[in-house]
Parts: structure tokens; sequence; C-alpha cells
């Protein structure tokens, strides 16, 4: 079934990180106030607000901010007796202290979804935004204050910007008298601007918008501040924004990363979340990952990790280790500082988005030989391996990394394959989702490698050799490329080669061979040269033509793909018909210059082949001439 509304293009800015209300507001079922004291209440001040002069209306004003209005009770029978509407025409009077008064009971109703929706109806966030440019900073402050609280929900967050809400709010910013002498004013202003900016910055196109009024230098600069309260709010908008590589690239360059970890050892645990958070994002890049260390931001993130009761806090700071371990000098500095320990601490009983961010730094962290010890020492083998039976697909392809990098390490493997972590990997072949098929490959490498007995244990899996060669039909180049590093450590096996020499291995692999992707073609070419040790899959192979392709990949620019390449041709050309096509395709040429490498196995199978077409030639020669 169609649903008759249609999205504009407009709302397709919005971006993922927005936790939607309308949603909620269907549930959210009205409740009728009409005959509650406070219904009776609230509908009397009603008549004195819209009919009375002025001061009446002000005095009615007053008495109602008086009512307990964080009640739902009170803030419900305001919108059912129509008194939200005169409260909105209020705001479009020139009487500054009766907008005042109704922005005051409006900044403390818009915590409720239905006043929100009920605001936007009623053209309510045109006022505010037009009450930016008042010259009374109270008033606008007040406006500010209350567009954040409207703004939660993306129709809201459209109005805003259409109406060129989000130039004003940064403009907001802009009292700034940064110096020693913090105006109270400022900071209050400031403080209010950005919270609205930080509900509207949910949008993907309100992020550029604030990044065109030339929000990102004040924002920069209010970093600099020592106030929690503005602080929040400015972090925050920053984090939200740290979606932008445009934002990542200005935090990293424009000094905030100083700011940022400074504010990781504040006392306010929500300001210490979202400077967390924002380093998270921002440690995508590399350059950001140096500067985190470099401002000596890593002990702060792993000091936090003992703050476990707060899952928000810990899923951020969790989150901003595992993006910093992805470089190699911050995983030995995680290592001074014990990080590892703790991290294996937190596997288990933790919410799912904690769990993706410990065991992705736990993937990183081992990659470092010391830290699989580690991991192993601390009983943390058993509860990664539990993680493999998780459908999360973020989840499932951190933990296959965590369990490549461990099985590195044959003490870990042997742990590995007692609690059947092989065949829990293997079984992750099936899994729908590409990213996940491509890790569970990879981390099959290393068990396949450094497990007693592999070949055995690999024919114990029933069907598994067949799954593996099938999934050389993938569309995904990380899947195929994945696939054919584990087929070449499988095929070490003589046994393993056969069944899969029985299930097409071959000409699946030539298919393959016209790809012009550095890291497949390496991994396609050493599949291609273990498979060539069974049988007659040396000539399948030159009849399937993949030789004359293989021979191109000698003019990649890449070493490892020559190394890789080499030994699959020297392989190949113990068949005197491929001899003949490698000939024709120029390659003695090219490996000649690859004799001279310092690379030994390149150096060996560069030469190897060489003297096999020289072979042949020569016998060729002596065949014809006698």
């Amino acid at each position: 079934i169609f649903s008759k509304t249609s999205s504009s293009p407009e709302d397709l800015g919005e971006s993922s990180s927005e936790t939607e209300e309308d949603e909620q507001l269907i549930r959210l079922q009205e409740g009728s106030t009409d005959l509650s004291p406070e219904y009776w209440g609230i509908q009397k001040l009603a008549k004195y607000i819209k009919g009375g002069d002025p001061t009446a209306t002000l005095i009615a004003l007053c008495s109602m901010r008086d009512l307990n209005l964080s009640q739902e009770t009170y803030q419900l029978a305001i919108k059912d007796t129509g008194c939200l509407e005169v409260l909105i025409n209020l705001l479009d009077t020139e009487e500054i202290k009766c907008q005042t008064g109704s922005l005051k009971i409006l900044k403390e109703i818009s915590q409720n979804v239905l006043i929100r929706h009920a605001i936007a109806d009623l053209g309510g966030i045109e006022i505010m935004v037009k009450i930016l440019d008042s010259p009374d900073t109270d008033l606008k402050c007040l406006a500010a204050e209350t567009i954040a609280n409207v703004a939660r929900f993306k129709r809201a967050r459209k109005i805003v910007r259409q109406h060129g809400g989000i130039q004003r709010l940064v403009e907001l910013l802009e009292s700034i008298s940064m110096e020693s002498s913090y105006q109270a004013k400022d900071t209050e202003t400031a403080r209010c601007g950005a919270l609205a900016l930080w509900s509207c910055s949910k949008s993907t196109k309100n992020k550029k918008a604030i990044r065109k009024a030339g929000g990102i230098p004040l924002l920069a600069r209010w970093l600099k501040c020592s106030h929690a309260d503005i602080l929040i709010p400015i972090v925050g908008t920053l984090q939200e924004c740290a979606s932008e590589p445009s934002y990542r690239l200005a935090i990293r360059t424009e000094g905030m990363i100083e700011n940022l970890v400074k504010n990781l050892s504040s006392e306010h645990e929500e300001l210490q979340m979202h400077c967390a958070s924002a380093i998270f994002k921002c440690a995508e890049d590399e350059e950001t990952r140096d500067l985190v260390r470099e401002h000596e931001g890593l002990q702060p993130l792993s000091v936090l990790l003992d703050k476990s009761e707060n899952k928000q806090l810990l899923a951020a700071v969790t989150g901003a280790i595992w993006k910093c371990a992805i470089s190699r000098e911050n995983v030995l500095k995680f290592q001074e500082y014990k990080t590892v320990e703790t991290l294996v601490t937190l596997l288990t009983d933790q919410p799912e988005e904690v769990l993706i961010n410990v065991i992705g730094a736990l993937g990183e962290c081992c990659q470092e030989q010391e830290n699989r010890g580690t991991i192993r020492r601390c009983g943390g083998i058993a509860p990664i391996v539990k993680l493999l039976t998780e459908t999360n697909r973020a989840l499932l392809v951190n933990v296959n990394k965590a369990v490549g990098g461990c099985a590195m390490e044959p003490e870990n493997m042997s742990i590995i394959d007692s609690l059947d972590g092989v065949r829990l990997l293997w079984s992750l072949l099936k899994n729908p989702n590409p990213d996940v098929q491509a890790s569970a490959a990879w981390a099959l490498c290393p068990c396949v490698e450094n497990a007693k007995n592999s070949g055995e244990m690999v024919r114990s899996f029933v069907g598994g050799l067949e799954l593996i060669v099938n999934l050389l039909k993938s569309k995904d180049k990380e899947v195929l490329t994945s696939v054919c590093a584990a087929i070449a450590n499988i095929a070490k096996d003589q046994e393993n080669l056969a069944v899969m020499t029985d299930h097409g291995v071959v000409p699946l692999l030539s298919k393959l061979a016209n790809t012009n992707n550095n890291k497949l073609r390496r991994h396609l070419a050493e599949a291609i040269a273990h498979c060539c040790m069974w049988g007659s899959n040396r000539v399948a192979f030159g009849e399937t033509k993949a030789v004359a392709p293989l021979a191109r990949y000698l003019k990649a620019k890449d070493p490892l793909v020559h190394r890789a390449t080499a030994l699959a041709l020297y392989q190949l050309s113990e068949d005197p018909n491929n001899c003949v096509i490698m000939h024709e395709n120029g390659v003695v040429k090219l490996l000649l210059a690859m004799v001279g490498s310092t690379d030994d196995a390149l150096q060996e199978a560069a030469a190897g082949c060489i003297a096999n077409i020289r072979r042949l030639a020569l016998a060729t020669e002596k065949a014809k001439y006698g």
C-alpha cells in the first residue's frame, strides 16, 4: 500500500541520526482534559489573555506561569482550550512584555511532543524566528530556547531553515566578547542560540546551512570558554555535525581537538559524552587520530572506561577508543594505560552499541602481537567467540575481525577451535550481508593457517568447501577478495584442493581475472598459484583464459601484486600451452626486470617462470630445426 504523503526532495536532506517524533505522536492518544479542574482554570485565564487590555493580559500570563506547567494535564489543557493559539498570537504583537510572558509559557510547555507539533501547525515557528531579530536580548533568548524545544522533529527543523532561522541563530553566537570580560548576557545569548542550533543540526541540510552562515569559527571560539552550560550545546552541535566531512576537517584544522580533549576531564558527564562522541566521529581521519594522541587525549579516554554505569557515556568513549586504535602509535599508548584489559571486562552485559565499539577496539588492538596474548590471559577469547552468534551486522563485522586477529596466535587458535569458533565463522559465510561474509572470510585465513590439523578441520564442515567456492559468484569486490585469500590458504591441503576443484573453483577464479582492482588481483593470483597444484588444473586455467589477463598484472604499480602474479605465472608455466600465451603477451621482458628484485620470493618465481618459457622455446626450436 502506498502512503499518500509524498516526500519532497527537501525532506531527503535529513540525516539518519534523527530520532523521529512523528511515530510517537500517533501512539500518543490525546487524553481528554475537558472536565478536569485544570481545564476550567486554564479556560478562565485564557479568557483574560484573549479579551483583556494589556494589563489584564499580563496578570493572566503571570498567573498561568505560576501553575505547574511541567504537568501534562496543564499542558494539554492549554492546547485543548484554544489557549495555545492565543499565546502564539501574542507573539505577533508589539508588546514586549506580553511577548515575553507568552514565550516563558511556551518554553515550558513545548517539552510536550503534542504541543511541539501544535505550535508548528499554528505557524508559531515562523513568528519565533522573526523575534530573533528583536533588539531585546531576553526576548531573543526565550525565542531561541523555545525553538530548541520545538525543533525536535523534522518538519519543524525545515520550517526554521526555510524562514532564515539558521542564519539568525548563528548570529546569536556573534555577541561575543571572548576576552576576560565574559559578559553574562553574551554567554546566555550564545547558550540559547547554541541550544537551538543543536536541535536543528540533526538535519543534513541544516548542517550545511550552519556552515554557510559562518557558524564553524563561532562554534570554535565558544569551545574555548570554560562554562559547562554553554559548552554542552556547543559540543552537542559539533558532534552532531561531525557526521559531515567538511566539519571534521574544520574541527581538525581550527584547533578544536585540543579543547575537546581538555573537556574529557570535565566533571560534567554530559559534556564528556559529547566530547568523546565528537572524537569518535572525527577519528575516522588519520590526522585527527594523531592530534588526539599529541594533545594527550588517549589517557583520559581510558580513564573514562571506569564510568561504566553511564551507558551513553560508555558508548561514546568506547567509540572514540575504537577509532583512535586504528593508528598503531595509539595502540602502543593504550597498552601503556592497560586499556585492553579494561575493554575485555566490558565484553559481557553491555548494550549493543557499547559492544560494537568495545569489540571494534579489541579488533584493532589485536593487530599487535602483545595484545593478542593480553586478551587470552584476561579470559577474553571465550566472550569474543560467543558474540559470533549475534545477529547485528555492525557487531558481527567487528567480532569477525577480532576473532581473526586473535587467531594469528597459535595458542589463541586452539582455544577458538575448541569453542567451535571456526565453525561459527564458516556459517557466517551464509549471512546475507556482504560485509559480514567478507569479514568472516578474512578471519578464516589466519584460522586455517594456524589450526592444528587444519586440513581435517576444514573437511569436517559438511558442505563448507562448496559454500566458499560458490561465494566466487558474489558481486561484491571485498567478498571476492577475502574469499580468494581464504581459498589460497585452504588449497595448501591437497585433499581440500581436490574437493574445491570438483566444485569448479578453476573456471570461477578464471572468470575474475579481468579485474582492475589491485587488492583482488593480488589475492586472486595467490589463489590461482595454490590451485595449480592439483591434477590438470594448470592446463584448465589456460583453457579458461586466465593466463593473458594475469600477464597484464605485471604492469600494475603494486609490488604485492607483482609477487603474487609471478608465483602464479611460475606455476602456470609448467604447462607448455600457457608458456606460449605468456610469451605472446610480453611476459619475459616484464619478468626480467623483476629478477633483480630484493624480494626473494618474487626473484625466484620470476626466474623460474622465465626458465620454463626459455626451455620450451629451445625445445620448440629443436623440434623445428632438429
